[in-house]
């Protein structure tokens, strides 16, 4: 009897090892593709940010640059009213 238990004990246990082990790995793949996708996501929160903050300096340049066009526009055409009035 004791000898059929151990027959039957010795695989079950390998069985269970294999179960358990793969389980684990199971788990630490989840866990590893739901670390890569928050990685992911923090990735293009960051470069999303520095885009944008690009973009912003380069059009206030852009807006500096078309402000200061108007005013000499602005400028040059009171120069010529005062010339013509004057």
């Amino acid at each position: 009897m004791e000898e059929q238990i151990l027959r039957l004990l010795i695989p079950v246990s390998g069985l269970v090892s294999g179960l358990i082990g793969a389980f684990v790995g199971l788990q630490n793949r989840a866990l590893l593709a739901e670390v890569r996708k928050e990685l992911a996501e923090l990735e293009n929160r960051i470069i999303t940010r520095i885009n944008g903050t690009y973009v912003r300096a380069g059009e206030c340049k852009l807006r500096e640059e078309n402000v200061h066009a108007r005013l000499e526009a602005l400028v040059e055409m009171l120069r010529k009213r005062n010339a013509a009035g004057g």
